[in-house]
């Protein structure tokens, strides 16, 4: 039984020591090490209450005694104080991000803002959503499920607040996982951001598109486009302003809505409906994936590569660096590209925080519009996925962006 303790126990520790020190160079352990540091460092104290709970039924069982209980039970302490100190240092993201914004959109950026849309900001985490970070739900949002469009079969969800309202602005959310089938879709990503932006007014509209290894690219960009076009043509009946739209996701969803944003109207990616207008007024991104050549060589591991070539894009590389450099959104960048914020942790075991740098670093030299960049300390890939202190009050700070982009829309 002791020895099952300390199992236990280095377990324990080797959770902590990986959410600060994540494994990047080999792509299966890189995978590990992100569901790992992301469920332990951003539920930390979830963990904690289970971990002590599982002590001490060691305890009541006679198993912490002796050296190795000493042992044991040194292991567990690093552990709780590491997890809580990486949970409560998810309180720097306030201050990253407004430092974001300001750098972004001038120090007195909130002056532009209507003084009724500021006094709703949020300025301190919901603790019940801190304790309960599950809850998909908020009982002041209406959700309504799978509605058709498009022509494969696509399907769209809307969140919009109870409170009826008409011409409200429109967010649109693309999901990640890695363009694959069975790893990311509509119903679980973004919740948050989703449920926060209703109820202060937005339509939220989150949509499904077509997956890999089925799917070929740009179906995938493609279905993302006739979503854009379904909501210029449909979102007034539930309330949204079709002229008004900010695309956001992460991951893979992070990379789509980059590439509508800066690929409007693109007759390459709008086959059969070349004369619709996909022009967004915005764009979210997180983490994405914004060269999907690795011009600059910042991926740690050949993990993106292998996907694009053997599921997403069917091809190799060498050879078809135009076909790859089509669809990054590093390499579409152009002066009349919309205003961007984009969300990059540095802890990122699967997209390296590097290119999201990059990419911002070419766009507010392009681009005519603000490009606002948040690197968040400690973010693991999919941090904002579940409501922590680090993932609310980055969703705090993509309220202001939106607010923002939405009091200058002229």
């Amino acid at each position: 039984m002791i020895t099952l303790f300390l199992l236990f126990s280095s377990f324990f520790a080797l959770l902590a020591y990986n959410i600060e020190h994540p494994h990047y160079t080999n792509p299966r352990l890189a995978i590990v090490s992100f569901m790992a540091g992301w469920l332990t460092g951003e539920l930390a104290l979830h963990h904690i209450l289970l971990q002590a709970s599982i002590v001490l039924f060691f305890v009541l069982m006679g198993a912490v005694w002796g050296l190795h209980g000493v042992i044991g039970l040194g292991l567990c302490f690093y552990a709780w104080s590491n997890m809580a100190n990486f949970y409560y240092n998810g309180y720097k993201a306030r201050d990253e991000v407004e430092a974001a914004l300001k750098a972004g959109l001038g120090f007195d950026y909130q002056n532009s803002i209507d003084p009724n849309v500021i006094a709703q900001f949020a300025e301190r985490p919901d603790a019940s959503l801190l304790r309960r970070p599950l809850t998909r739900t908020d009982p002041d949002v209406e959700l309504i499920k799978d509605i058709p469009f498009g022509d494969f079969g696509q399907a769209l969800d809307i969140r919009r607040s109870k409170i009826s309202a008409q011409c409200q602005p429109v967010l649109l959310q693309i999901h990640g996982g890695g363009w694959t089938e069975k790893m990311g879709s509509k119903n679980e990503q973004a919740l948050p951001l989703m449920n926060h932006m209703a109820k202060r007014g937005w339509i939220c509209v989150a949509v499904s598109y077509r997956l890999s290894p089925t799917a070929t690219f740009p179906d995938h960009i493609i279905d993302c486009k006739q979503a854009i076009v379904w909501i210029k043509d449909k979102i007034a009946e539930y309330g949204g302003d079709p002229d008004f739209i900010v695309v956001t996701g992460g991951s893979a969803g992070g990379h789509l809505s980059s590439l509508v944003a800066l690929t409007p109207n693109d007759p390459g990616f709008q086959p059969g409906f070349e004369d619709q207008d996909t022009t967004v007024q915005g764009a979210v991104p997180f983490y994405g994936s914004f060269d999907m050549t690795d011009s600059r060589q910042r991926c740690h591991n050949d993990g993106l590569l292998e996907i694009l070539e053997t599921s997403v894009m069917k091809m190799s590389l060498r050879g078809h660096e135009v076909q790859f450099d089509e669809i990054s959104p590093l390499k579409r960048i152009h002066p009349d590209a919309p205003p961007f914020m984009v969300v990059h942790g540095d802890k990122d075991t699967l997209v390296p925080v590097e290119m999201s740098r990059d990419f911002v670093a070419e766009l507010s030299t392009v681009s005519e519009n603000p490009a606002v960049y948040a690197e968040i300390s400690g973010g693991q890939h999919a941090f904002d996925i579940l409501p922590s202190i680090r993932s609310e009050f980055v969703k705090f700070g993509v309220e202001r962006f939106l607010g923002w982009v939405y009091a200058n829309k002229n």
